[in-house]
């Protein structure tokens, strides 16, 4: 069972900025980081049925382990994907037919998209001390404003005695680690909570396409569409098959979501003919980077050849490519829908192995 000192909740503010033109979002009362603390918190109670396991660092921070050396699994796979989009979203693993072939996906939803995936779900944190590295999601971000900009533009302030963070890792965090978290976040080390998983694991694999909504926001926030006038958005994208090196599961992860994933967004636009351009650039096969690496190879690339030319550096890979393989936009004002991209069975299924 979880502590009573776990079970505490951090009281949180936030707050929202406006331009003269007009209010962004009124947030405030959305508390990611107390959202997301009752997931964790089922999370540790169920840790038997969720087959994961967690423990109290010498610091105080409490690690919660979902697929080191944990098992973990989809069900451990879709609540950690909700904590990941902050307690606002909901994930169902489900099966899809790609083809001739039927994989496990994960279908995500959620009412309050910006909020959800850009200010939470979002890995914009790059965690590295010596020894260590991790990629890192989560509303922890909101604290530690991470990166600042993007919260800038969401008009977004959280306040929180709590933080909730989510690293992608082959290890277990040292107490630098720990230390700097806390200090970006402004919490006690007794206030963090780390759930940590390799991008081995089935919960790995899960949450990576579990973030498939947030991809395409991204990648359309990226192309100049404002993400508080999206008023709701669902996705889904395969689940890939796992594989222990995590150079190849890296790559698999993400060729599920540039292959195979599709999204929808619902919006509030003036101006259809801006918002079908904006579409039209929006899928993965629009980006420049992946047109002349199709032109080289005469197909789709796998994404662990960009990851490889990359110097296995996530960051140092143009962000364009990070879109789903289908993207639709529904304008509320005007009715119509804008649908661009296709899905690349045939290159997904060779960066399974099927």
């Amino acid at each position: 069972m979880v502590s009573d000192e776990n079970l505490i909740y951090a009281c949180s503010r936030n707050c929202s900025k406006s331009t003269a033109e007009e209010p962004k979002v009124t947030v405030a009362q959305i508390s990611l980081n107390k959202s997301a603390l009752r997931l964790v918190n089922k999370l540790c109670a169920e840790a038997d049925r969720y087959k994961v396991s967690f423990e109290k660092t010498p610091l105080g921070a409490t690690l919660v382990d979902a697929g080191l050396n944990a098992e973990g699994g989809f069900l451990a796979g879709e609540l950690v994907t909700e904590i990941c989009l902050g307690g606002y979203g909901s994930a169902k693993v489900m099966p899809i037919q790609y083809g001739d072939v039927a994989l496990p996906s994960v279908f995500v939803l959620t009412d309050h998209a910006a909020l959800s995936t850009l200010a939470s779900q979002f890995a914009g944190w790059q965690i590295k001390t010596e020894g260590f590295s991790a990629i890192a999601s989560g509303p922890a971000r909101a604290l530690a404003l991470k990166p600042k900009h993007l919260y800038e533009k969401l008009g977004f302030l959280e306040e929180s005695d709590i933080a909730v963070l989510v690293l992608e890792t082959e290890q277990k965090p040292p107490e630098a680690a720990i230390k700097l978290i806390v200090d970006k976040c402004g919490v006690t080390p007794k206030n963090l909570f780390l759930i940590m998983f390799s991008t081995t694991s089935v919960v790995g694999a899960t949450q990576v396409s579990g973030r498939i909504v947030e991809t395409g926001l991204h990648k359309l926030e990226r192309l100049g569409l404002d993400p508080l006038i999206v008023k709701s958005a669902w996705g889904y994208a395969p689940i890939v098959p796992r594989h222990p090196s995590s150079g190849e599961a890296m790559g698999r992860t993400n060729d599920a979501i540039l292959y195979g994933g599709v999204t929808n967004y619902t919006v509030n636009y003036e101006d259809d003919t801006q918002l079908e351009n904006i579409v039209k650039q929006a899928p993965s096969s629009a980006s420049k980077a992946m047109q002349e690496a199709r032109q080289l190879a005469e197909k789709n690339p796998r994404f662990l050849q960009l990851f490889k030319e990359a110097g296995f550096d996530f960051y140092k890979i143009d962000p364009d490519i990070f879109a789903p393989a289908i993207i639709v936009v529904n304008n509320l004002k005007t009715g119509k829908t804008f649908r661009a991209g296709n899905l690349d069975v045939e290159v997904m299924k060779e960066s399974l192995g099927l």
